[in-house]
């Protein structure tokens, strides 16, 4: 094994028991199995015999997941509600071993879902043919950000890193983002974010981590038509954030890191580029990114380690998990 390989399993057997606060939109999501074999003589649809369903946890959920996964000791802040789909995310979380007194319950508030309908014959993989999301955001009210805050502040008491998840349901709150911030910096706190839509308004995190579809969308323009590329695209980013580091993520073209007064860092991809599912490859960047980060690791040395995470997760179906054993082996095993 050579030098950089025994740096990178070092770094992993430093994961356990990091202390990573995961703030953000959590998600149920849930799946809905059955078998195809006819046509509907009501309409030109196929007609899906139900076999079974499961649920999981999307958004900051799957980050939390990823992280408990991974040896961490992860701690949620978030609005949860009262109803079906908070009940059954709270239970999913609960049945990891994971604290959940962060969590704020608000009874007229709806857990996001997203029900993925995936069908097929018995002996073959099954596909998906329709997703239905339920959506609601999160109140802008006085309560609910004094609540989120007091969260944070009993929540990052010790705390190695705060990873924050933003889904655009508006869990994170810019104002309350703005007041908690420089407590964490000041602590020595790493502060990781992955916002979908709404990247320029949390400014100087320790790292950021966008596809070149949110970056794109946060500069207003095109990435190579209007820029020229991506490592202008990224100095942009460092420039418009204040973050201390940009990690773009760039699909089958791998990974760009960004830092302040470095020069760019290009990762190639970890595997095939037959990608099996995207679903929530940028939730186990970021847990991973952050994770090796909280143990110690460099940026650059972080940034490969969640590029192979991203390289096993993929090659899986739906919201899915790595572990400590899985990132071990890709390492040993890369050529």
């Amino acid at each position: 094994m050579n030098k950089k390989k025994k740096t990178l399993i070092n770094i992993i057997d430093n994961f356990s028991r990091k202390k990573i606060v995961v703030w953000g939109d959590y998600i149920l999501d849930e799946y809905i199995y059955g078998h195809t074999r006819r046509i509907s003589r009501e309409a030109p649809v196929l007609i899906l015999s139900y076999k079974n369903n499961m649920f999981s946890l999307g958004g900051a959920g799957n980050s939390l997941l990823n992280l408990k996964s991974l040896g961490a000791s992860p701690v949620p802040v978030g609005v949860l509600g009262t109803k079906k789909s908070g009940k059954e995310a709270l239970k999913i979380i609960e049945n990891h071993g994971i604290p959940s007194k962060h969590l704020i319950k608000k009874a007229h508030y709806i857990t996001p879902s997203k029900t993925r309908i995936l069908a097929g014959e018995e002996s073959t993989s099954k596909q998906q043919i329709l997703r239905i999301d339920k959506e609601s955001k999160v109140p802008d009210t006085k309560k609910i950000k004094d609540s989120i805050l007091n969260a944070l502040i009993h929540s990052s008491h010790k705390a190695d890193a705060v990873l924050i998840s933003d889904y655009n349901y508006f869990t994170v709150k810019k104002d309350v983002y703005d007041e908690v911030l420089p407590r964490l910096r000041k602590e020595g706190i790493i502060v990781a974010l992955d916002s979908r839509f709404r990247l320029l308004d949390f400014k100087n995190t320790t790292v950021s981590t966008p596809n070149e579809n949110e970056a794109k969308k946060a500069l207003g323009l095109d990435i190579y038509d209007n820029i020229g590329s991506p490592e202008k695209a990224g100095e942009k980013l460092l420039e418009k954030t204040g973050s201390d580091s940009i990690l773009l993520t760039r699909g089958s073209k791998g990974m760009m890191l960004f830092q302040k007064g470095k020069k760019s860092y290009n990762i190639d991809i970890f595997g095939t580029d037959e990608i099996v599912d995207v679903t929530g490859a940028g939730d186990t960047v970021i847990s991973v990114l952050t994770l090796a980060l909280s143990a110690g690791a460099e940026l650059e040395d972080a940034a490969l380690i969640a590029n192979y995470a991203a390289g096993i997760v993929v090659m899986k179906k739906g919201t899915a998990m790595v572990s400590i054993e899985e990132l071990k082996e890709a390492i040993v095993s890369k050529n």
